[in-house]
């Protein structure tokens, strides 16, 4: 079975990207069918402009939240080489299953010389923190009155009961022994020395920086949305908080339903339910599809600066 593998190892990368850009070409595609029919002047395309560069920012910005996990992980990789990774890999969670981005970062700090249970651990935290970011801000929304859901109390209970799980749970206490756990089965024991240096990973204080890093992707996010809807819809100072909100609930809404590759779908959907009564629905699906296809260029624009990068 090993030589099987090995044999077609060097053709499964290929295979990988050629069925992620197929995927991607096909969900740019269908969005690109929804655009074509919206009509935009001049200052709208200024806002879409805008809009692009900082979801581009936005994207740029989560892969370094990153690398700042991986340092504090202590995994032997540079910053600049896990930035390219990410924003290589980025695109991938466009396929089916959701989960190739973060098989191809686990991949690629293995073969860097990382621990295989650290770097899943990192890969793990990311969105970890990411919900925690999103819930933060839902809550803080919804107590503002600045979005407002069919929920009731017991769902804004739950809501509560997760983002304190979350924050309890990427605690050094608790997620130490997990690391510890994964190190021990996972390493390969070519010398005594390396396995004592790779069980000696562990997190030596709470992950407060990413999840602020990771606060500040979702308001850079946000802010492209709102130039993306701006292209469309005359948005005045009070209506930026709602927006905020409704985005930031929407995309957790798309991060934790499960099927979703990048959130499609769910959180278009969600978008729609939370400012249907604020906007003109005929204009808020339009502006939706656009900041889907700008969000998608961003990753893609990201993807090819790491590329070129790399052959610079």
């Amino acid at each position: 079975m090993k030589k099987i593998f090995s044999k077609i190892k060097p053709y499964l990368r290929w295979a990988i990207l050629g069925l992620t850009l197929f995927f991607l070409a096909k969900v740019l595609k269908d969005r690109w069918r929804e655009v074509a029919l919206i009509r935009i002047n001049s200052t709208g395309w200024t806002m879409l402009a805008i809009a692009l560069f900082v979801t581009l920012m936005a994207h740029i910005w989560s892969g370094w939240v990153w690398t700042w996990i991986l340092r504090i992980l202590k995994q032997p990789v540079g910053e600049f080489w896990a930035l390219q990774v990410y924003l290589k890999t980025n695109i991938a969670k466009y396929l089916p299953g959701n989960v190739g981005h973060f098989y191809g970062r686990i991949s690629a700090i293995k073969s860097a010389g990382g621990s295989l249970g650290v770097a899943s651990i990192s890969v793990l935290l990311e969105p970890l923190l990411m919900a925690a970011a999103a819930l933060i801000i839902a809550l803080i929304s919804s107590g503002l009155g600045w979005i407002v859901t069919t929920s009731d109390s017991q769902t804004w209970w739950l809501q509560i009961l997760c983002l304190i799980g979350v924050l309890v749970g990427v605690h050094p206490i608790f997620l130490n022994p997990v690391i510890q756990r994964l190190n021990k089965s996972k390493v390969n024991s070519k010398t005594q020395e390396n396995n004592n240096n790779k069980n000696s990973v562990q997190l030596e204080g709470y992950p407060l920086l990413p999840l602020l890093g990771e606060m500040g992707f979702l308001i850079l996010r946000g802010i492209g949305f709102l130039f993306a809807m701006a292209a469309l819809i005359s948005i005045n100072l009070s209506q930026i908080p709602p927006l905020l909100s409704a985005f930031s609930f929407s995309w957790l809404m798309g991060l934790v339903i499960p099927g979703a590759p990048g959130g499609l779908g769910v959180f278009e959907a969600t978008v729609v339910a939370l400012l249907a009564n604020q906007f003109p629905p005929e204009l808020i699906l339009p502006g939706v599809a656009l900041f889907r296809l700008m969000s998608i260029l961003a990753e893609v624009i990201a993807a090819g600066l790491a590329v070129l990068s790399e052959k610079l």
